[in-house]
């Protein structure tokens, strides 16, 4: 039996909406399960996990729940789950706490795929006491980041090393595991971003060797809740508290104010409807997660082979790198024609796509795309067909 996407798009009634979504970097489409479980949770918890009373006890058992998911999601321990309204957020406080390791003399070193929020947070912590910003960089024809490069930015003054598991602009995945055994050498910490990887790859957090993994759930069609994944939970007693409790212990220590426990109950309803996606996994949600997730990666391989041929016949049409380990997405230009302009004509054919990257993108400034009207880029789901692949390339070929 292969991935079964009409099974899958059946679970999503938004796709109702007679569009074509190729826009998973805005976030993914939300199923029927898990808006039902936000919804049950706004009805029946409370908004303190503390007290005897049943709605307190339901708040905690969902908190709880929602650590285990997140845990299975990476391969990590539930102690060490931090959660908080958006990844951004939590990597923001995730600084602020390590802002002491992070002085003049010491070395971050920093890459021009990260999205935005792993970047401006270690930044504004280097300008402010003084560490040494090292970037690295990716090839212009392929956006592929060498690997070797990582020997040489990695110095021993290194403490911290920002990178992302895959863009979500151009796909590329980088050699997160090279670069996280180089830091270790030096005694430093990685913290990768896996907003882009999720749900295309399975995460495994020791196999990646990184400190920290970010994550945000409207990635994979949750509710905006952000996480960040400790790979030692003992960590987090050995830094300084952002917590407004000052007796707040392990993960608590990084999540300041409360929690939305309807949308954490919606957060592990995503989750597990990520590790039903193949509706013959079985096993625990880890064993369920990594079958899945395989099959979509299947599913995805041959559709992307497809929808690079069909970006092929497009006249005037550059697709931005070619890297040989990536995600499904893609960025391209059209010759003489603005990406916002693009991207609007793709919109009065109910095609969604993205032009323009919410607060900028290093790597298409770096590239100079920016500099010639910007790129569009598209992703796909696991509800993206081959049907809607042709409908793009037909939309494509007609634009003037």
């Amino acid at each position: 039996m292969t991935y079964d996407v009409a099974r899958v798009r059946g679970l999503i009634p938004s796709l109702g909406d007679g569009w074509i979504h190729l826009d998973p970097q805005a976030g993914m489409l939300v199923p029927d399960s898990v808006s039902r479980a936000v919804s049950t949770g706004f009805r029946t918890s409370s908004f303190s996990h503390i007290g005897r009373h049943g709605a307190a006890t339901r708040s905690g058992a969902i908190l709880d729940a929602a650590r285990s998911a997140v845990a299975d999601l990476v391969g990590g321990d539930p102690a060490g789950v931090v959660l908080g309204p958006d990844r951004a957020v939590l990597l923001a406080w995730l600084a602020e706490s390590l802002s002491s390791r992070l002085g003049l003399g010491t070395g971050i070193v920093l890459s021009r795929l990260d999205d935005e929020a792993n970047v401006a947070p270690w930044l504004r912590i280097a300008n402010r006491y003084g560490a040494h910003v090292r970037w690295a960089e990716v090839e212009i024809e392929t956006c592929e980041m060498p690997s070797w490069q990582f020997e040489e930015l990695i110095g021993p003054t290194a403490r911290l090393v920002a990178l992302t598991a895959a863009s979500p602009i151009v796909g590329s995945a980088p050699a997160v595991r090279v670069a996280a055994d180089r830091v270790h050498d030096v005694g430093g910490l990685l913290v990768a971003d896996a907003f882009g990887a999720a749900p295309y790859a399975l995460i495994d957090i020791d196999e990646l060797n990184a400190d920290v993994v970010a994550l945000s759930a409207p990635s994979w069609g949750g509710p905006q809740v952000g996480a960040l994944v400790f790979r030692d939970p003992a960590f987090l007693d050995r830094i300084p508290s952002m917590s407004l409790n000052p007796y707040a212990k392990g993960a608590e220590r990084l999540e300041v104010g409360g929690h939305q426990y309807a949308l954490l109950a919606g957060l592990t309803e995503s989750i597990d409807f990520l590790a039903g996606l193949d509706e013959r996994a079985r096993g625990t949600r880890r064993e369920r997660l990594e079958m899945s997730i395989t099959s979509l990666q299947d599913y995805h391989d041959q559709l992307f082979d497809h929808l690079m041929q069909v970006l092929e016949k497009v006249e005037n049409l550059t697709v931005i790198g070619r890297a040989s380990t990536r995600i499904p997405t893609v960025s391209f230009t059209m010759a003489g024609m603005q990406a916002e302009k693009v991207a609007a004509k793709l919109a009065d054919n109910r095609i969604g796509t993205v032009s323009g990257v919410h607060g900028g993108s290093r790597l298409l400034d770096a590239l100079g795309v920016n500099d010639e009207g910007g790129a569009v880029t598209i992703g796909l789901a696991p509800y993206t067909t081959r049907y809607e692949i042709d409908q793009l390339g037909r939309a494509l070929s007609s634009l003037e």
